[in-house]
């Protein structure tokens, strides 16, 4: 019985959660200025995470659970509220598959593949501001800086930089499906790049 009442109360915390952190973050995109939209989802997570931590703390139905349980159920939130930061708002914000999705429904629901190319290059970018968000994420990141109109890494856009190099042609897939082939074009994108360009900071 008691094990039972454990699992409805911990379920009840869980639902809690859920329902602070979309009221939370309904109200603070509705009316509150966002830098960026991943770092204010997690702020909401921990903000929900703590007003539930209140709750079990003080709600006379949770004096059943012992300290562990209580961090314990804390933690299992705050994991709830990463994994939504990520897997809603953020992938929807950045997701070039969804602007796919998005912009084939409103051309009537079907685009010429040929055209994707000039949609990117032409709409994509202009349509997300794609620039202004991804350096406005960079910037609160602490990844690069602009001075003087040159965009330059930090030391902790350096680091992050070559971690990723490393790991793109060293980890991600070397026989990877690109429409009808397979290939590893994508573990070297810079491979066919110019390396001689007139947009170098002097």
């Amino acid at each position: 019985m008691c094990l039972k009442m454990k699992l409805f109360n911990a379920l009840i915390i869980l639902f809690t959660y859920l329902i602070l952190l979309c009221l939370i973050y309904f109200l603070h995109v509705k009316y509150l200025h966002v830098d960026v939209v991943f770092y204010s989802v997690i702020f909401d997570s921990l903000l929900s995470g703590l007003l539930v931590m209140l709750i079990i703390k003080y709600g006379s139905n949770f004096i059943i659970f012992n300290n562990f349980e209580k961090i314990q159920l804390i933690i299992i939130c705050l994991l709830l509220g990463y994994s939504i930061a990520i897997s809603i708002p953020t992938v929807i914000d950045r997701s070039l598959s969804f602007y796919i999705l998005e912009k084939i429904k409103q051309r009537g629901g079907g685009i010429q593949q040929s055209r994707f190319e000039e949609i990117f290059t032409k709409e994509y970018v202009k349509e997300h501001r794609l620039v202004d968000v991804r350096l406005t994420e960079q910037q609160k990141s602490g990844t690069v800086k602009i001075e003087n109109g040159c965009v330059k890494l930090t030391s902790r856009g350096e680091a992050i930089a070559a971690f990723s190099r490393f790991f793109r042609q060293n980890m991600l897939p070397k026989q990877r499906l690109l429409m009808d082939s397979y290939s590893d074009v994508l573990t070297d994108p810079f491979r066919d790049s110019e390396k001689d360009s007139d947009y170098k900071c002097q």
